[in-house]
């Protein structure tokens, strides 16, 4: 029995590497003024199991049916978390969406001729960063120029464990997924983009927007998820 609002999924936002859950504020106040019940997860992105213990911890607290909701390496997170039983439905937000054995090390592995390459400074102590003269050009292209400074200057590292972490079963095999494709995105490059959601059979909208699309393109990224709330409502009942 949901005691959310409207009988409606609650939501749970899982963010990616080099920044922390504060990115999702945007996202959060747009549903929340839609009255859906919302949880950020903190992930220490120290390695894939550990980040995937820190979303089941939030899974276990909430009432289903959830929303999960990841951003870039949110995705691999959101991918094996998802097989938890109170997930409905998965969006992937310009998102990982790994299969089976795979890694953001693999999916990475080889970038089509021409692809930008992301400015991921070596590794130091076994963690990485972004150069932060070219995180907003990279990262947050379309996000207000102060504000991308900020998620420079704030960079959480990125443990190169967390990266090399591989998917044991892909939760997007048993569950509707939905793909939102920032069509600007110079750290996972549109068409990788494209052909995990196509594998995942994702339902796709496409927006115009960098990789910080979920910083950018709020209400792009909020309506996707409604639209994911909504098939697991449909699923649910």
């Amino acid at each position: 029995m949901s005691t959310n609002h409207n009988h409606r999924p609650s939501v749970v936002l899982v963010h990616g590497g080099f920044v922390d859950g504060s990115g999702w504020e945007g996202v959060y106040r747009l549903l929340r003024a839609d009255g859906y019940d919302v949880t950020i997860v903190q992930n220490p992105t120290l390695s894939l199991a550990d980040d995937v213990a820190v979303t089941k911890r939030v899974l276990d607290q909430k009432s289903g049916p959830i929303v999960l909701v990841g951003h870039s390496y949110g995705g691999v997170v959101i991918t094996e978390a998802g097989n938890h039983p109170k997930v409905a439905a998965l969006a992937y937000i310009a998102a990982f969406a790994p299969d089976k054995g795979e890694s953001v090390q693999t999916l990475i592995a080889n970038p089509p001729p021409g692809a930008p390459v992301p400015p991921i400074l070596p590794p130091q102590a076994g963690f990485l960063l972004l150069d932060r003269a070219k995180f907003a050009d990279s990262f947050a292209a379309d996000v207000r120029p102060d504000q991308a400074a900020f998620m420079a200057d704030s960079q959480v590292p990125w443990g190169v464990e967390a990266l090399a972490g591989a998917v044991s079963s892909p939760a997007w095999k048993t569950k509707p997924s939905f793909y939102l494709v920032a069509t600007s995105d110079r750290m996972i490059p549109p068409p990788a983009q494209r052909s995990m959601a196509k594998r995942a059979g994702a339902t796709v909208v496409e927006t115009e927007g960098s990789h910080a699309v979920y910083v950018s393109k709020p209400n792009a990224v909020a309506s996707i998820i409604e639209q994911a709330a909504a098939a697991a409502s449909a699923a649910t009942r």
